[in-house]
């Protein structure tokens, strides 16, 4: 997650990207703050008598919808705070009668845009995550091998969903065995060893990291393929086997070469860098 401030009319509005499913999360409070001009904490309760009616009234896909994540308040510190995306966003906002509610509707149909022509255009999608990967300083080389190991995440997943993975949990977990199984971290400490937090870890993979990576999932996919393995359990089986098949290319390749593949390196600006420099120094 990438947490990150909108402004709508100067009035800061919380938000955080989920990079996994490409989706902007909005705070619903900052949004009903702007809506009934009140502040935060009158927001709040507002909100809380708001979901409650709307449960009472039926339409409880529009507080469902609402996750909660943690984002930072006024004293620094974060908070479990109810969020939304876009779409549910805008009908929040349909059930409160406020004259900034077409504009904050505009605001958030402004926001989209760009999300909404890289559905119509997937090459407007691609064109931004290689000037993204461009900005932190990838070779053309290494973005080549990012894109490729998309490709072969993305079969990889397709082939989950259907196969009875439909949770995100699901994918997470069977995402997290292939990496423990291939690198012997997992995707947390893999992170923790680059000093990464909000960033996505791939992005900072060395050009080794990405084909092990890659190796490792379609590998995964191809035994589940060949076992038609469906539901957590078999697909599990299947990820650790994928997983394995890298680890097993990994040891032989750090073994001829004297290189290893896992590394702390990363593509962070460098005061970010210093920072992590730091950290490690205090440890």
């Amino acid at each position: 997650m990438k947490n990150d401030i909108k402004l709508f009319e100067q009035t800061k509005i919380r938000s955080t990207y989920d990079e996994e499913k490409d989706i902007w999360y909005f705070s619903v409070v900052d949004v009903i703050s702007i809506l009934i001009e009140k502040d935060y904490q009158t927001a709040r309760k507002y909100w809380n008598k708001l979901s409650e009616r709307l449960r009472n009234e039926g339409a409880a896909e529009s507080v469902t919808n609402c996750h909660q994540l943690k984002l930072k308040a006024a004293d620094g510190k974060k908070y479990l705070t109810s969020v939304a995306d876009a779409e549910t966003m805008l009908r929040i906002v349909q059930s409160v009668p406020s004259p900034k509610a077409e504009p904050i509707k505009q605001w958030l149909a402004r926001v989209g845009y760009e999300r909404m022509k890289e559905t119509a255009d997937p090459s407007l999608s691609v064109d931004r995550a290689r000037e993204n990967w461009q900005k932190l300083g990838h070779s053309d080389k290494w973005i080549q091998q990012r894109m490729t190991g998309q490709e072969t995440r993305n079969k990889l997943t397709d082939y989950w969903k259907e196969h009875e993975i439909t949770k995100d949990e699901e994918y997470a977990i069977l995402t997290n065995i292939i990496h423990q199984e291939w690198s012997g971290l997992s995707v947390k400490e893999h992170k923790q060893l680059k000093g990464l937090k909000s960033q996505n870890l791939r992005d900072h993979m060395s050009e080794a990291e990405l084909i092990f990576t890659a190796l490792a999932e379609l590998s995964t996919r191809q035994v589940a393929e060949n076992t038609n393995a469906t539901g957590m359990k078999e697909n599990k089986q299947a990820a650790k086997i994928g997983g394995n098949i890298s680890k097993r290319a990994k040891e032989d390749f750090e073994e001829r070469t004297g290189q290893k593949v896992v590394t702390d390196e990363n593509y962070l600006p460098p005061k970010l860098k210093q920072k992590k420099l730091k950290s490690k120094d205090s440890e």
